[in-house]
């Protein structure tokens, strides 16, 4: 018995692999990623990417559905991208945002003097609005990763989450 995922490749993508690197390219950009496995083969053909495996281990079976998503989820990318939107939450001390460089700079958070900082990952880009914030990118890791950031930096600790509800939060995530 054979465990097989098979990942229709749309209009308007390429797809090759090399020494188990998968590149997919698209209207929107290029990604690659290493999907080395030793009990998997992953071939090319028909505008399809198949991914097999002889094993019977659950782990491998597992890992081919995982190597299939991630090829779906960079076909996704490289035709439509990613984004995430943020909403920013305060009640007394309103909050200032500015992006310098790699880094989103949290001003005012809670009254405090020192800013806070989020790492804008590359590859992704963040626009800010009045009390919204929207990442998008065409790697849904990326991006997902980068609005992980902006949320975990307004973190509150030592204080009731019920009274001190400010912060940054994601509120809707999907295709662009």
């Amino acid at each position: 018995m054979t465990a097989q995922r098979t990942v229709t490749i749309p209009e308007g993508v390429t797809v090759s692999i090399a020494d188990f690197v998968l590149k997919v390219k698209g209207p929107k950009g290029e990604l690659q990623r290493d999907m080395w496995h030793p009990a998997i083969k992953i071939v090319v053909e028909n505008g399809n990417v198949v991914f097999t495996t002889e094993s019977q281990k659950k782990q491998v079976v597992a890992m081919v559905g995982t190597l299939a998503s991630h090829c779906k989820n960079m076909c996704t990318g490289v035709t439509s991208g990613y984004q995430y939107n943020l909403k920013v939450v305060y009640s007394h001390f309103p909050i200032q945002l500015k992006i310098q460089g790699e880094k989103l700079e949290i001003l005012n958070f809670l009254g405090e003097k020192f800013p806070r900082s989020a790492r804008v990952l590359p590859g992704t880009s963040v626009k800010l609005g009045t009390d919204e914030v929207s990442v998008t990118g065409i790697d849904k890791e990326l991006v997902g990763s980068t609005a992980s950031n902006i949320e975990k930096a307004t973190r509150i600790r030592d204080r009731d989450p019920r009274v001190f509800q400010d912060g940054i939060y994601i509120v809707a995530r999907g295709e662009q």
